[in-house]
């Protein structure tokens, strides 16, 4: 039998907790996945990494699998003489056998499916996969239909890849990072063993006026000289279209102008909010008419805009 050190693929010490060998799982599986990785051998790292994964997640194939020792990777080895008594079938051959082909026999507990018909229970593997949606679905609700290539137990227990169509309904008011369990429809389980569970990660694509965070929007809102002094009632575009506010006279560029309740949706029916930041804009060309009435203002005002360099000056010394 060929040794493969499992907490060397998923980059992980034999100390290491359940949840860093998860974090490690996802963040390969990630990495190597047919429809992401550009690597030519990235579908061969993938089962590496899966089946290193569905041994040490497991705490009783990871005892097992400890007990054997620790060898080279690709050491022809024996396992103890008394390993099949304490973990397997005493009767069980190691001649001939690969290391995941043994430990897929071994699942949680080593529950059998019936007295005497010697098939044990295997969860099915959980898998994770990134849903990108635009702003507009978040706000809305959407459903996504993801064509993954997904590994998979036959019916000896072998693990194959598969194709597999998955439409899931994301629900509105979804955030950038946000995760979402949906029990039972990840990989099949084996003789009765319960289905794994699909992991969708939400990520949201950047939007051209919009900008996110959590249920909260921001939006750059253009202003003239004239309506941020004077105060005006401007139209603002929102997810739900657009909407009248009105900007307060002496508006200062930067100025957060608070829209409540134009955000995204929030689960418990409320939703967040919409700030647009005021921009203080100049024509890109200017008339002579225009240039005059700038040019009373100037000899009218007694505004400086750079007073406070006098003042800090003045400070220093």
């Amino acid at each position: 039998m060929k040794y493969k050190d499992y907490y060397r693929i998923l980059g992980v010490a034999r100390s290491a907790t359940v949840e860093d060998i998860k974090k490690a799982y996802r963040k390969l599986a990630h990495k190597y996945h047919p429809d992401v990785s550009k690597d030519p051998e990235g579908e061969e790292k993938f089962k590496e990494v899966a089946e290193a994964y569905e041994t040490l997640r497991n705490p009783e194939k990871r005892a097992a699998y400890d007990q054997l020792g620790s060898y080279q990777a690709g050491q022809d080895f024996q396992p103890p003489p008394d390993w099949g008594k304490q973990f397997g079938d005493s009767h069980f051959s190691f001649e001939d056998v690969d290391l995941a082909d043994l430990f897929a026999g071994l699942a949680a507990g080593r529950h059998r499916a019936g007295p005497g018909t010697g098939q044990i229970r295997m969860p099915g593997q959980d898998f994770e996969v990134t849903a990108d949606i635009s702003l507009e679905e978040a706000y809305r609700g959407t459903e996504v239909e993801l064509n993954l290539t997904v590994p998979e137990y036959d019916a000896k227990g072998l693990l194959h890849r598969v194709p597999r169509i998955f439409k899931v309904r994301i629900p509105k008011g979804a955030t950038d990072g946000q995760r979402l369990r949906l029990a039972g429809r990840g990989g099949k389980g084996l003789n009765g063993g319960r289905d794994g569970d699909l992991y969708l990660n939400i990520a949201l694509r950047p939007h051209p006026l919009f900008r996110v965070s959590g249920h909260d929007l921001y939006l750059d809102l253009p202003l003239a000289p004239w309506e941020a002094v004077l105060g005006a009632t401007v139209e603002v575009p929102t997810l739900g279209g657009p909407v009248r506010l009105k900007v307060p006279p002496n508006t200062r560029a930067g100025q957060q102008l608070r829209l409540s309740r134009r955000g995204l949706p929030k689960p418990n029916g409320k939703e967040g909010d919409l700030f647009a930041i005021a921009q203080v804009v100049i024509p890109a060309a200017t008339s002579e008419r225009e240039r005059e009435l700038f040019r009373q203002l100037a000899e009218g005002s007694t505004f400086n805009p750079r007073g406070r360099f006098q003042q800090e000056v003045k400070s220093e010394r």
